[in-house]
């Protein structure tokens, strides 16, 4: 551990980061791959097919942990939300793209971007039924890893959520985020109250989670029946893409 003096005295300090510049600040630019497109929000192409693809759900219990109290009931206020979306650059709001429809089934966004330290977070992620548990989602999350970490630099990526959020918290691990605890009494939330979890992906992990990524995300490793034939968290743990 390096050192420095202080009044005569030594003192701890971190590694140095060699050669150290701001990053960028991330483009509104699309993310292609092969499930999804990842675009930035535009009210005028996707709110009706967000809008619709939303309400595909029994019920409002996706939105429990989101800003909003339930589903969107009316689309001249969605569309409006999301003109207030596209106009903002802190969070960046982006839409997801099914490759096979070309319809936007879900939202989600760069937040707390501070390309001084090189420090990312994911966020607001809204997942319609057409997105939930389907190989798009994953890679829609691993485009936007991609670009944090391999076109931007950046040396952290974060993920928030509530504690109590145990689904959120599952996805976190798979994708391979680090827990790293949980800030008590961060917010009030629709009036109540809410401790964070907070989870990192550091750049030293991201060349392991990157190959594990590609490895799930190969035409191989689905079956006939559109079927993943091992795990994202498995290839992980194996230790090889």
């Amino acid at each position: 551990m390096p050192a420095i003096r202080e009044n005569g005295y030594a003192q701890p300090v971190g590694e140095p980061v060699a050669g150290w510049a701001p990053r960028p600040y991330p483009p509104r630019t699309a993310m292609q791959g092969r499930f999804c497109r990842v675009e930035p929000i535009d009210p005028a192409r996707h709110a009706e097919e967000l809008f619709e693809a939303y309400h595909l759900a029994p019920d409002g219990r996706d939105w429990t942990y989101l800003p909003s109290e339930e589903l969107p009931a009316d689309l001249p206020w969605f569309r409006d939300q999301l003109m207030k979306y596209a106009a903002s650059n802190d969070p960046l709001h982006f839409a997801v793209i099914d490759a096979g429809t070309g319809k936007a089934v879900g939202t989600c966004a760069y937040l707390r971007i501070a390309p001084d330290h090189g420090v990312i977070e994911i966020g607001h992620i809204a997942w319609s039924p057409l997105l939930q548990r389907r190989p798009a989602s994953t890679e829609a999350m691993f485009l936007m890893m991609r670009r944090a970490f391999d076109e931007l630099g950046y040396r952290r990526y974060e993920w928030k959520c509530d504690s109590l959020n145990a689904p959120s918290r599952r996805a976190a691990e798979r994708y391979g985020f680090t827990f790293e605890g949980v800030f008590r009494q961060a917010l009030v939330t629709k009036g109540r109250n809410r401790d964070t979890a907070w989870f990192s992906i550091i750049g030293c992990e991201w060349p392991e989670i990157r190959r594990a990524f590609e490895a799930w995300l190969a035409p191989e490793n689905f079956g006939a029946d559109g079927r993943q034939r091992r795990g994202l968290a498995e290839i992980r743990l194996a230790g090889h893409g």
